[in-house]
């Protein structure tokens, strides 16, 4: 899949400019995700050709769906690195981006990773990766302090297995246990929804966390503790996100607000972030998710990286460091963070949100990072 036709105003300035990406568009990944995600990178790429494109050729957005699926995606970067891609952008599911990343700095082509979280997106420090969305263990941590300031101590989780579910229980730990809090994980695939309620009442939970998917498992965990009347004091929790989607409010109805998560948008966008998300609105036919406006930064990032350092992959993967723009959450730059093995970005407001249960379609903010 490749972007339309570019608009005639870049043409003739020599080939298209090739950009590879990735994103979950098919079950079992989270489509709804990888549409916001596309969403984003097209609408960027558009704006890109329609202001002159890369020095007067045109920027040709050629996708692939990753499905959620490790393998499938380090493919895709092998085939899009075969089609002479400049770099490649998106991705959502950590592990999935992992896969991208280390395929990516195996042969040497640039990957900036749009969304995926997780700090340990490569085993040894590389110059090909690039990562937008702030790591993992600065999320999670902000949510553990909203936790610990909301009173809530003895903290459940309903993981699946996963490195992501993993490592966020290894964060709310290590955060948790000095200040006097406590992490019991449970199964969310072992256990029935009402054998995990009552768990849950023997543990003596203050909070339940749903490090599970959406729909299945989530959904019917949280119908099950709503109706349940010895957890009406439990916070149900959500810190990846799951809430931000429309399709969270239209499952859950009133069941799915009050339910916090992290959110990687300012309260008061500015103009810039009002004007995307207007024209991210009009293509989605809904309100973009953070998700939407990190695959616009990426491309808009990535644009400028090529037009002023070129478009061979080793000059690009040298001007991570060295290029800045204005994003649609504050500047897009890039340097080395302690911990983390490829460059990151940094500024990205990362608040606590939930639907508001009095108007679930408005998202309030509990907390700020």
């Amino acid at each position: 899949m490749s972007t339309p036709p570019v608009p005639s105003g870049t043409r003739g300035g020599g080939p298209s400019v090739r950009l590879g990406a990735l994103a979950p568009l098919t079950r079992p990944g989270w489509v709804e995700a990888g549409r916001h995600l596309r969403a984003g990178l097209d609408l960027a790429v558009r704006e890109v050709n329609d202001a002159g494109g890369i020095d007067g050729r045109p920027l040709e957005l050629v996708v692939r769906d990753t499905a959620a699926d490790p393998e499938r995606a380090a493919a895709a970067v092998e085939e899009l690195a075969g089609l002479g891609v400049a770099a490649v952008v998106g991705e959502y599911h950590s592990v999935v981006a992992r896969a991208a990343a280390a395929r990516s700095d195996a042969l040497g082509v640039p990957f900036l990773c749009s969304s995926a979280v997780l700090d340990a997106l490569t085993e040894e420090p590389t110059e090909w990766v690039a990562r937008l969305a702030p790591p993992q263990s600065h999320g999670w941590r902000i949510y553990a302090d909203f936790l610990l300031r909301a009173g809530r101590r003895r903290i459940a989780v309903a993981a699946q297995p996963s490195v992501y579910w993993a490592s966020g229980i290894r964060v709310l730990r290590d955060h948790l246990a000095p200040r006097g809090g406590s992490v019991l994980a449970l199964d969310a695939n072992a256990l029935a929804p009402e054998s995990l309620c009552d768990a849950l009442v023997e543990h003596g939970a203050t909070a339940l966390l749903l490090l599970a998917g959406h729909p299945e498992p989530a959904v019917p965990l949280v119908r099950a503790v709503r109706g349940d009347r010895r957890l009406v004091d439990v916070l149900i929790g959500a810190p990846a996100g799951q809430p931000e989607f429309a399709s969270w409010a239209a499952a859950l109805g009133e069941d799915g607000a009050g339910i916090p998560f992290l959110r990687y948008l300012p309260e008061h966008p500015g103009p810039l972030g009002e004007r995307v998300g207007r024209e991210l609105r009009e293509r989605l036919g809904e309100a973009p998710s953070f998700v939407a406006f990190e695959g616009w930064d990426s491309v808009t990032f990535l644009a400028e990286v090529l037009r002023s350092h070129g478009t061979d992959r080793t000059a690009v993967a040298a001007a991570w460091p060295r290029v800045a723009v204005e994003g649609t959450r504050g500047p897009v730059r890039f340097s080395r963070t302690p911990g983390i093995s490829v460059w990151q970005g940094a500024g990205t407001p990362v608040h606590v949100v939930d639907r508001d249960p009095a108007e679930p379609g408005r998202f309030r903010v509990l907390h700020v990072g």
